[in-house]
């Protein structure tokens, strides 16, 4: 941040730069693993394009949150004995903008902490005043082209919030709730028509009573007129395709002022629209003298009671169904008839469905374009107006002298019709409607700014699942509609980490896990490699083990770090000798520089590991590329503990220790190209570490990222050393399996080409011409008999082996011959088992059978 790296200068083109819009957390938000998660794959990607010199931009930002930064401050109020409308509105928002200057910087903060570089310079906030503008200026173009419009239509009312909200703002939960059958009689008959509702005290709001045209059982009833009981209303009886005639009766009660579907039919029949329960969840005047001021529960208490007297309830039976709750507040939705501002959406979404289906937006894994375009197909309009009090105040203004109705971006005086007073309209705009803009307001949209030309569309989105609609498409229609182009290439949608028993992580559920707590415990960088290495395309439960294994990486990076600098030839660092981990000791300057033509090619090791590291440079930048980060870390980790450190550093340590400039040559280029590697995934450690390095000149956020360079790719150096390896393997299990002293020297015999010279010394063996007798063979190696060793127990032992061998055979043979079980089973399970089956057998034919003990002189086989 010091050096100015995260504030690019606005120069260039949008197709040669690389920006990434942040996903504006809300103002009141804290960082949870969500934020932890997304933040890890952006940073990696703007890390990883930053130093391949990529003019980089990250936009930051919060978002004011209108629903959750109100119910804050309003609880705050609370416990002061005093509510929003004892303060009246300018002195509300005056407390939230004070709320919001102690209390808003506090996500970004942590931002900071899991060392997301995001441009802190260019911070916006969605009411600052110039994105207020933007806000505005796209409001009074929608409004002049006829997609926003003022209507009374049903909406999703927030009993919680005291507010309209969205569909995609609503979830449904599974309820438990009683079906009741009612007879309505049928005027100048002794017919009964029964409905079945879980909402009898809606009926005190109904004005027809609906039955499907084909359902014979009612066909000579069209037209005529049923009594509401309780209210004695006439209500038409209508035909209607909507209704379902294996539902219930197959007779529909209709209340077109409190169910959407019955909405609709109402508005198709020309129905009236009785509202009986008003927005504070009561029971209005319309209900009856009876059931007004009573909150909902109560009425439907009444209600029931009073049918039941009356005579006409049929029937009670329990009834499991879907419910739409709010999201954000929790309390079960009110559908309501409510006068509302609106935006119609087909024409926006008609060029944003084009542009997923071109794949001039690709949006992975694929399943999510299906969805996504199958939702815009069946778009609908959108309630864009809130009751609340923060918020973008909606640009209407009204005369009431001459009813005359103002849009605009900045307030007028008076009215331009008559010069009367002017009132602005109360509601505020859903917050999504200013989110829509994001990736270009925040570049200075509606000016034609350098930010904008250099900036805009962005490169890359990550987000979540749920956020799809709600935002992503929004900014996909605003884009098209406003700033010319698409806002982003690339949408990922990432997975959800659940908690660790499978549940979502919730602070309510004690399920939840702060991503700040496990910084403190970890680091940020096992945090990030943790959740990165444990991403997918499904969602996955949050592991320990995988962020445990980051810490470990970050550690053996210091420690492998530590010893390449201190005993390679270069010089050694007397401050780096004596600072103990976590320590920050002043860095070394000086040294030329590790250079490809410094590089030692003389020996199959040194070739084996340049060649290995470039292959792994390829795959890890191909799957960073893809969006892959789980692979990427995986692959990243996997070269660096075990080839680099597990191998490669032990087979050359005495020619380090010896000062071969050439040995030193090679780690050191080894080292560099490694931790530029791994430094978009872990930026702390490998930048502590780089600050130590003979060629380190600046900082490794701006080092070239590393180019595959596949002139050092060679097979035939892999193919040798790695067999070099594998037999060094073989021959330390053998030593355990046969419990032999760790500290002492076997001897074997090699028929043909004598291994590599690493093999004997870290297998501890000992390779001669010896004519002696063998005991075992480990691939090529006979091992001869010694003082070291009991041939007789070596024998029993490598027989009990073999009967574990047979054992795990027979039952995982017996388990794979079992067709419920490959039937039923999951596929990765299935295919665990047969693996494990085919590396049994592989080495129960590796262990020969020879003789039960080492009396025979034959020659045991181990893998």
């Amino acid at each position: 941040m010091e050096a100015g790296y995260f504030h690019p200068s606005p120069e260039g083109t949008a197709e040669e730069n690389f920006s990434v819009a942040i996903p504006p957390p809300n103002v009141t938000g804290a960082l949870h693993m969500g934020h932890a998660l997304n933040g890890s794959m952006q940073d990696a990607l703007v890390r990883m394009n930053r130093m391949r010199g990529r003019n980089s931009l990250w936009i930051l930002g919060t978002d004011h949150a209108g629903i959750a930064t109100q119910s804050v401050v309003e609880k705050m109020l609370r416990a002061e004995g005093v509510s929003r409308h004892d303060l009246g509105r300018e002195e509300f928002v005056k407390r939230v903008w004070g709320w919001k200057q102690e209390y808003g910087s506090r996500i970004v903060e942590q931002y900071k902490r899991l060392g997301a570089s995001c441009d802190y310079e260019r911070e916006r906030f969605t009411l600052d005043g110039d994105y207020e503008r933007a806000v505005y200026r796209v409001f009074k173009q929608l409004f002049e082209k006829g997609y926003i419009y003022r209507d009374n239509y049903m909406v999703n009312w927030d009993p919680g919030s005291h507010s309209a909200i969205s569909d995609l703002e609503v979830e449904n939960r599974e309820v438990e709730d009683t079906l009741y059958s009612i007879d309505y009689p049928v005027e100048g008959s002794d017919r009964l028509l029964t409905v079945a509702t879980v909402r009898p005290e809606t009926m005190l709001a109904d004005t027809a009573v609906a039955v499907n045209p084909n359902d014979e059982r009612y066909a000579d009833l069209v037209g005529r007129h049923c009594i509401l009981p309780l209210v004695g209303r006439r209500l038409p009886i209508v035909a209607d395709e909507h209704v379902d005639p294996e539902f219930g009766t197959g007779a529909l009660k209709i209340t077109p002022g409190h169910d959407p579907n019955d909405f609709e039919i109402g508005r198709k029949h020309g129905l009236e629209e009785i509202v009986v329960i008003g927005p504070d969840g009561r029971l209005t005047d319309e209900g009856g003298e009876r059931f007004a001021g009573m909150t909902v529960a109560e009425a439907q208490q009444a209600v029931v009671a009073a049918l039941r007297e009356e005579g006409v309830l049929s029937a009670e039976e329990p009834y499991s169904h879907s419910v739409p709750f709010s999201h954000r507040s929790g309390e079960r939705i009110e559908p309501l008839i409510s006068l509302q501002w609106f935006c119609r959406m087909d024409e926006l979404a008609a060029p944003a469905i084009a542009a997923v289906e071109s794949d001039r937006v690709r949006i992975a894994p694929a399943q999510w374009k299906r969805v996504y375009l199958d939702w815009m197909r069946e778009i609908r309009p959108w309630c864009i107006s809130r009751q609340l009090w923060w918020g973008h105040r909606i640009p209407v203004w009204y005369c009431d002298a001459c009813e005359e109705t103002i849009v605009a971006e900045q307030a007028p005086e008076r009215c331009g019709a008559c010069g009367g007073e002017l009132r602005q309209e109360e509601d505020v705009l859903d917050t999504w409607f200013s989110s829509a803009i994001w990736p270009f307001a925040t570049l200075g949209w509606p000016d034609d700014t350098a930010e904008l030309r250099a900036f805009y569309p962005t490169s890359f989105l990550t987000t979540a699942r749920e956020i799809l609609f709600l935002w992503v498409a929004r900014m996909i229609m605003t884009g098209l509609e406003f700033a010319g182009d698409v806002p982003f290439e690339d949408v990922y949608v990432h997975s959800v980490i659940q908690a660790r028993d499978g549940r979502r992580m919730s602070k309510s559920l004690g399920t939840g896990i702060d991503p700040l707590d496990e910084i403190d415990v970890h680091g940020a960088d096992a945090l990030r490699f943790g959740l990165l290495a444990m991403s997918s395309t499904q969602d996955v439960r949050y592991s320990d083990a995988k962020v445990q294994q980051g810490r470990d990486l970050a550690n053996k990076l210091w420690n492998a770090g530590r010893l390449i600098l201190l005993n390679c030839e270069f010089q050694q660092n007397q401050s780096l000798t004596n600072a103990p981990q976590g320590q920050v000791p002043a860095a070394v300057d000086g040294g030329t520089g590790v250079f490809r033509d410094d590089l030692s090619l003389d020996r199959a090791e040194d070739r084996w590991i340049l060649s290995r590291l470039e292959r792994t440079i390829a795959s890890v930048t191909q799957k960073l590329d893809g969006y892959d980060f789980a692979h990427a870390a995986q692959e990243a980790y996997a070269f660096f503990w075990s080839e680099l450190c597990d191998w490669y550093l032990e087979i050359v340590k005495p020619r380090l220790y010896d000062g071969e400039a050439e040995v030193s040559a090679n780690l050191l280029w080894v080292l560099e190209r490694t931790l530029a590697l791994l430094h978009p995934l872990m930026p702390f450690v490998t930048e502590e570490v780089w600050s130590y390095h003979p060629s380190s000149k600046g900082h490794l956020a701006v080092h070239p990222f590393p180019r595959t360079e596949e002139a050092l790719f060679d097979s035939a150096a892999e193919a040798e050393v790695e067999r070099g390896i594998e037999l060094t393997r073989r021959l330390r299990t053998w030593r355990e399996m046969v419990e032999a002293p760790a500290a002492s020297r076997l001897s074997g015999r090699v028929e043909g080409e004598r291994p590599q010279e690493f093999v004997g010394r870290l297998a501890r063996f000992e390779f001669t011409d010896d004519g002696g007798d063998p005991i075992a063979a480990v691939g090529p190696v006979k091992v001869l008999a010694s003082a070291e060793i009991d041939a007789t127990a070596v024998a029993a032992r490598l027989e009990k082996r073999r009967e574990e061998l047979r054992s795990e055979v027979a039952r995982a043979e017996g388990k794979l011959a079992n067709e419920k079980f490959v039937a039923r089973a999951p596929a990765e399970l299935v295919e665990e088992e047969r693996g494990k089956l085919e590396r049994h057998r592989a080495e129960l034919e590796e262990l020969a059978e020879g003789g039960p003990s080492g009396e025979s002189g034959a020659a045991q086989s181990v893998p």
